[in-house]
């Protein structure tokens, strides 16, 4: 038995969502000639499909679980459960309005023409901020409807913003902040829910690792305490002596956000020949 997830065949999450598998240590191709393969070890069967549709694919059970944007699975209202955030994919939708509009508040969408591939988010939102507008739905280059003189503002994906720079619009209010995120249909069989275990267990330790950067050190023996303290590690750092008197080399893990402080804390305690590395992967 062998459990089957929903990938998008091409776009902005395409590569990351095989990046992952393949940082899962699943053998996969990435789908450019087919629309299902099988991983060479573990048992697993990707299918290739448009975003939009993975939804539909897990509800339906065609597909055991998918790996789609946060923003696709509020819009498509589903029944099907969000599993965990994947750290990627990461983005905005947001309303834009022409550079130089007299914009100065939600209200001033009021009576307006906005165009968007996410009719459903941006209802919701407009009625929760008592504003009436009319909403056109359109299925893609949302970006230039205002220069056509279809809408008076959108409501799409913000990435960068360099589209909207270069379609001369400015961005107002932000509905939601997404990224891509592993769905679950509403049945899974019990062998199946296993494979699953096993896949998150190791997305899991594949997340952890981003967050943390393996590090080595010289140190003084007088300031290993101080040390300890800057760099507990997961439980305790490992010490061990040098071939120098008074000096030990440590070896720890650091939290990537707060790197360069504790860096800098390391060198006023005397430490010297500091080496950082990325974590592939980190099981606690």
């Amino acid at each position: 038995m062998k459990l089957k997830i929903a990938v998008q065949k091409s776009g902005r999450l395409h590569d990351d969502s095989i990046g992952l598998l393949k940082e899962c240590g699943i053998e996969v191709s990435n789908g450019v000639n087919s629309l299902k393969v099988t991983a060479g070890n573990f048992p697993l069967e990707v299918l290739y499909l448009r975003d939009d549709d993975i939804p539909q694919y897990v509800e339906d059970g065609v597909a055991d679980i998918g790996i789609v944007g946060e923003n696709v699975v509020l819009e498509k209202q589903k029944p099907i459960t969000t599993l965990l955030p994947l750290g990627f994919g990461k983005c905005r939708l947001s309303v834009a309005v022409p550079k130089g509009s007299a914009y100065k508040s939600i209200a001033c969408l009021s009576g307006r023409r906005i165009a968007t591939s996410y009719p459903v988010i941006l209802n919701a939102f407009l009625q929760d901020n008592g504003v009436s507008a009319e909403i056109h739905e359109i299925s893609g280059s949302v970006e230039i409807a205002p220069n056509i003189g279809l809408a008076d503002a959108i409501c799409d994906l913000v990435s960068s913003g360099s589209t909207l720079f270069l379609n001369n619009l400015e961005e107002t209010e932000v509905i939601l902040r997404s990224e891509a995120v592993l769905v679950q249909g509403p049945v899974l069989a019990a062998e199946k829910q296993r494979i699953l275990d096993q896949l998150l267990f190791r997305i899991e330790a594949v997340k952890r690792s981003k967050k943390y950067k393996y590090i080595l050190l010289n140190a003084p023996d007088e300031n290993l305490e101080n040390i300890i303290r800057i760099i507990p590690g997961m439980k305790s750092p490992t010490i061990l002596p040098l071939a120098t008197e008074g000096w030990s080399s440590v070896h720890s893990v650091v939290q990537e956000d707060d790197f360069w402080n504790i860096i800098e804390s390391l060198r006023r305690e005397g430490a010297q020949g500091i080496l950082v590395t990325a974590i592939e992967k980190m099981i606690v």
